[in-house]
């Protein structure tokens, strides 16, 4: 099989991984693609937002199956567009996509089909969301409606916040905002591969979406992940299946949105059992990087049963994997480029490129998450101790982390 992978982050590097383990496949594209994804997949340089140039290279190479990474493009319809020219790609739809793209699309639909979440309001004025956030109190959490790259959420822990949160939202134009009740608990991802009403788990990981050590500073699209959790037992997984991931797969396709892709679920262990934080329409990132790594079922041929409406019986290795995302200076707010980035050789275990560049023979920042060190062994503590000893043989003047990646756990 010809496979082309859309998109050029941690994710894409992640499913490119995956691509290349397969039995099944024998030339890999990817769109644009990274210095990192280069060394396992012909890079075409076409971005992920040209929908319609993508389809008519994948038309003209034959390509026999797309699996796309980013929400963006998903959000811009590019599987509505590829089914056009009877092309075959995973993913879900731009009406899908909606679960993802607009929380209160998914908040409507948990809250009709009695599927655990928050609490919630969603506004569209500014003064009328400022008097529910002041008849609520703090904590309470400020979401951006549209895509934001895991970063228009704000947990609010004063009043004073939850009204910056508000001012920035409604700083851009015809901006929505959905104000949730603020749960408290143990956060992990559950990804399914889903078609219609088939969904199948992967495993279970936990990132961590807080900038500074110690859960502190603003949120960010992740910073750090590890998989398995032991904190989430057999029983809860089970929970989280049949009142969270199966049920909003079936309601979904009863509601005429029917979703085939990568279904990610962002839930929290409450004292009042696992709840929904959100629902995203593709791989988790960084969580595809420590999840795929760990697949020993041929990912390519579980895609193509699952798009038949086939289950598979998933094959996981029993190690830990554990990333640790390094990333620009100021990051959230700000990013870097061209900063160079050394001995990358050196490191023993798995770099994913998250936002890099080749420029004058050099790896190269280009982005905000930069890189994603990850290690696998027995126990998280040795995984631990193995990333962050690639991590210090890293070298980059432009570049942070977090210290402690997997802590909650140990």
């Amino acid at each position: 099989m010809k496979v082309l992978v859309i998109g050029k982050g941690g994710r894409e590097h992640a499913i490119v991984h995956a691509v290349s383990r397969s039995k099944l496949v024998s030339k890999i594209y990817a769109a644009p693609g990274n210095p990192g994804i280069a060394a396992l997949a012909e890079c075409v340089p076409i971005a992920d937002n040209k929908v319609d140039e993508l389809a008519a290279f994948a038309k003209e190479h034959a390509i026999d199956l797309t699996i796309v990474g980013p929400e963006a493009s998903l959000a811009l319809g590019i599987v509505d567009v590829f089914q056009k020219a009877g092309l075959k790609i995973f993913g879900p739809t731009k009406d899908a996509a909606q679960i993802e793209s607009s929380k209160d699309f998914a908040k409507q639909i948990m809250v009709k089909y009695g599927i655990p979440t928050a609490a919630y309001q969603t506004f569209d004025r500014y003064e009328e969301a400022l008097a529910y956030v002041e008849a609520q109190g703090a904590p309470i959490v400020i979401k951006e409606d549209g895509l934001k790259a895991g970063k228009g959420v704000c947990v609010a822990a004063t009043i004073e916040e939850a009204i910056q949160a508000l001012q920035a939202a409604f700083s851009t134009p015809d901006n929505r905002v959905v104000i949730e009740e603020c749960l408290v608990g143990f956060e992990f991802s559950l990804i399914c591969f889903v078609c219609g009403d088939l969904v199948m788990p992967m495993q279970i990981a936990q990132d961590h979406k807080c900038a500074y050590d110690g859960d502190k500073g603003p949120n960010t699209g992740g910073m750090g992940v590890y998989s398995p959790v032991r904190k989430i037992t057999d029983e809860i997984i089970e929970e989280a299946m049949s009142k969270i991931m199966e049920p909003m797969a079936k309601a979904m396709a009863t509601e005429g949105h029917s979703f085939t892709g990568f279904l990610y679920g962002g839930l929290m262990l409450t004292k009042e059992g696992v709840k929904t934080i959100e629902f995203n329409a593709r791989l988790g990132d960084p969580e595809a990087e420590v999840i795929l790594p760990r697949l020993q079922s041929d990912f390519v041929e579980v895609i193509e049963k699952i798009m038949n409406h086939q289950k598979s019986e998933l094959v996981w290795d029993d190690e830990v994997t554990l990333g640790v995302v390094m990333a620009s200076d100021g990051y959230p707010a700000s990013s870097t480029k061209g900063a160079v980035i050394n001995r990358l050789d050196q490191c023993d275990g798995l770099v994913f490129h998250m936002g890099t560049a080749l420029q004058d023979g050099n790896i190269v920042t280009d982005g905000g998450r930069v890189l994603l060190v990850s290690a696998k062994a027995k126990t998280l503590e040795e995984a631990y101790e193995k990333a962050y000893q690639d991590v210090a043989k890293i070298q980059c003047d432009a570049l942070f982390y977090r210290h402690d990646i997997g802590k909650k756990d140990m």
